[in-house]
């Protein structure tokens, strides 16, 4: 299941990673910056999903 959260960080982390590129192309000074802020969005959004999944399947084992 995906919750807001991680729905949340994927999709800035993607908006983060598009601005990068295209500062890329504007030879903006800050768009490597921008881009390693968007990969560690990316990052805990799959770090948050794999949690949850991982909770989830001890929840189901339990019961």
């Amino acid at each position: 299941m995906i919750t807001k959260t991680v729905s949340s960080a994927f999709t800035y982390g993607l908006f983060l990673l598009v601005l990068g590129i295209v500062g890329k192309f504007l030879k903006w000074k800050q768009a490597d910056i921008i881009m390693a802020v968007g990969l560690l969005f990316e990052l805990f959004a799959i770090i948050v999903f794999i949690w949850n999944k991982i909770q989830q399947n001890k929840k189901g084992k339990d019961a």
